[in-house]
């Protein structure tokens, strides 16, 4: 028994050694997985009363001077169009970074509007849930190649009595879902002036609200074609335009822009050929001061335009400040360069420095 002793005492303290050599080998645990990122789906902050002006691609941009940038906070670049495969046709690309460059230069923030680019894209996009999709991959591809800061949709028009009410809903919040992820990028839409009720007016669903970050409400193109002296955009529709989507629709204040036009429209005959912008209409003796001239164009002679003059623009924008919270003007190079400029008359109104 005393033989065996100290072997079983030797043999447990190898076995104790080689436990502990073992345990001082294991590799240390792999650290714990992070965890998934948050992700935050929100507006941007707003900023203030907005001064929205639309640059057409087909303008010359040096014909605009810098100053009419400065007078903006947020300039849309107008058009990027859906095209048949559903997704987005650049127009003019060259001029997207120039125009870019200039806004942000003077302090806009710079969004590019998106229209139908031929009748039906819209509407045949948005009409499958792989078309929305596919569209919304490309707007946020093309929102950072070019460093846009928002998007303005120019739907024109969903409408009650086809269904494309139900997927141009579908398609705000899909793109609102993107954009505002991490409160990254704005979402605007255009809207009609609401005056008359039908498939058009009704297919903002009060849904869409919660959705966008504005809205700029359309208050002009009121013509008609038959009847005489008819103005397109006076004070009474931009009334009429607030009352609708303020009151009877409760759309936000804070989501309310009211547009107004830089350009005349004749009434009682043709549109085609008779429409004409406001630099256009002073050059042929126009007063900045009144809302009415005797114009001639093409083979149309001596025929009464009406539009915005200074005061018109000052009291719009007096009812915007009241009542929404910004303004809208289509369309930039249409405006006068001088003082008599429209958007310097708004500018003016609400003291906004340029």
């Amino acid at each position: 028994m005393k033989f065996w002793r100290p072997a079983l005492l030797l043999l447990f303290a190898c076995l104790l050694a080689e436990s502990c050599s073992k345990k001082e080998s294991l590799p240390n645990p792999p650290p714990p997985p992070p965890p998934p990122p948050v992700v935050t789906i929100q507006p941007p902050p707003p900023f203030g009363f907005y001064v929205v002006g639309y640059f057409p691609n087909y303008r010359n941009l040096n014909e605009v001077p810098d100053v009419k940038f400065k007078m903006c906070n947020v300039v849309n670049y107008a058009f990027f169009g859906v095209n048949s495969s559903g997704l987005l046709t650049v127009n003019n690309p060259s001029l997207v970074p120039q125009v870019i460059n200039k806004a942000k230069a003077n302090g806009a923030k710079v969004f590019v509007s998106i229209n139908d680019g031929a009748d039906g894209n819209f509407k045949n996009m948005a009409s499958t849930a792989n078309g929305r999709n596919g569209f919304v991959k490309d707007v946020m591809a093309k929102v950072r190649q070019y460093g846009f800061d928002g998007v303005d949709i120019d739907w024109e028009f969903p409408r009650t009595d086809d269904g494309t009410h139900l997927t141009y809903t579908a398609l705000m919040k899909e793109l609102s879902d993107s954009l505002h992820r991490d409160a990254k990028y704005y979402l605007t839409a255009a809207v009609t002036a609401g005056k008359y009720a039908g498939a058009i007016r009704d297919a903002i669903q009060t849904e869409v609200f919660a959705y966008a970050d504005w809205f700029n409400i359309m208050a002009y193109d009121d013509f008609n074609s038959t009847v005489p002296y008819r103005h397109h955009s006076d004070y009474n529709l931009a009334v009429t335009s607030l009352n609708y989507w303020l009151n009877t629709r409760s759309m936000p204040k804070e989501k309310s822009v009211l547009a107004f036009p830089a350009y005349g429209r004749a009434s009682g005959i043709t549109q085609t050929g008779t429409t004409m912008a406001y630099r256009s209409i002073l050059a042929q003796g126009g007063n900045s001061q009144s809302d009415s001239a005797v114009v001639s164009q093409g083979t149309f002679t001596n025929y009464t335009i009406y539009y915005n003059g200074q005061p018109t623009v000052k009291n719009k924008t007096i009812l915007a400040k009241q009542r929404a919270n910004g303004v809208m003007m289509w369309e930039k190079w249409h405006d006068a360069t001088d003082g008599n400029s429209l958007l310097k008359a708004a500018c003016d109104t609400i003291g906004r420095v340029y």
